[in-house]
């Protein structure tokens, strides 16, 4: 996964919260830099045909900026997963981000098969918690307690 695909997974997950549009500002604090820097990636992304950015009502993912943002969301769960799971690594979240800019797709492919990933995925990363249902951490499985999976 490279920078483009983080801001991808970050406005497409800004959308899902937000319920429209995401605000660059958004954007910028969920990957943790700054607004002029969100907006240059932003501008690209355009440039790509992947995002559509209007001034003061924010930024929407194309068809195609949705595909590649959920193959981004859905690498980065696997990362995730394999961490937490796997590995039992205490601070998974901050080492799946530091992690994902430099796993590409075979290695995440490869770490999948040893998750057992679900067919939903990445449906089961839930925005507002920013977390996947099916981490095995504790918050989760008291999350999973009170909202079984259908």
């Amino acid at each position: 996964m490279n920078t483009a695909d983080q801001y991808l997974k970050a406005i497409y997950l800004v959308q899902e919260t937000e319920d429209g549009p995401a605000s660059t500002g958004a954007v910028a604090d969920a990957l943790d830099v700054s607004p002029a820097s969100a907006n240059e990636m932003i501008g690209k992304l355009q440039d790509r045909d992947l995002a559509e950015h209007e001034k003061y009502k924010g930024v929407s993912l194309t068809e195609e900026g949705i595909v590649r943002a959920r193959e981004a969301l859905s690498n980065y769960c696997i990362i995730e997963r394999f961490l937490a799971n796997v590995l039992e690594v205490e601070e998974f979240r901050a080492e799946a981000r530091s992690l994902e800019a430099v796993i590409d797709d075979t290695v995440a492919e490869r770490l999948d098969t040893i998750i057992d990933r679900s067919s939903e995925c990445p449906d089961c990363f839930d925005a507002e918690t920013d977390a996947c249902r099916y981490l095995d951490v504790e918050g989760n499985q008291e999350q999973e307690q009170e909202n079984p999976a259908d």
